[in-house]
């Protein structure tokens, strides 16, 4: 009898800790699709075309497969504001827009790590100086005080097209 009551106590507990391990897993919050927490940079943007001294660019008309990862503005002291807008791209790469107020050379040694010109590409009808640095590629273009990068691990076919939407 005693090795029946041994199996059966033992069967008993693995239930009950079963039963604790279900319940747990029901009420502890899980990773839902990709992943990837989107951010809603709206109220950030609005924020940024009031304040800054140059005209803040974003995309529009991206598909829903483009997830807004990050977005900052710091307005900065002395006319130094820097705008940032991140985003996972279709492909699940990366792709942002940097725009500060800096000259080319210094926006783009701050952006992307170890960049060496790469070309050119024409965006709407401008020519952008394409950047290929160690992880990150960039296109590039100077508009007044503002330098605008778009950069990331994204392929030039992804940022070419995110650039395209800058408006």
């Amino acid at each position: 009898m005693r090795g029946r009551q041994t199996v059966r106590d033992m069967v008993l507990s693995m239930l009950a800790v079963g039963f604790v391990v279900f319940v747990g897993y029901l009420f502890i919050p899980h990773s839902e699709g990709d992943g990837i927490k989107a951010v809603d940079y709206r109220s950030t943007l609005a924020s940024a075309k009031r304040a800054a001294p140059y005209p803040v660019l974003a995309p529009e008309g991206l598909g829903t497969d483009w997830k807004p990862t990050s977005v900052t503005y710091d307005g900065g002291a002395k006319g130094s504001a820097a705008w940032h807008l991140g985003f996972v791209t279709p492909s699940g790469q990366y792709a942002s827009v940097e725009q500060r107020v800096a000259e080319q050379e210094k926006a783009v040694a701050e952006t992307v790590e170890g960049a060496k010109p790469d070309g050119t590409a024409t965006v709407n009808g401008q020519e952008w100086q394409r950047y290929q640095g160690k992880s990150y590629r960039a296109l590039v273009v100077r508009t007044g005080t503002a330098t605008t990068v778009v950069t990331g691990t994204a392929s030039w076919e992804e940022l070419t097209g995110f650039a395209e939407r800058l408006k």
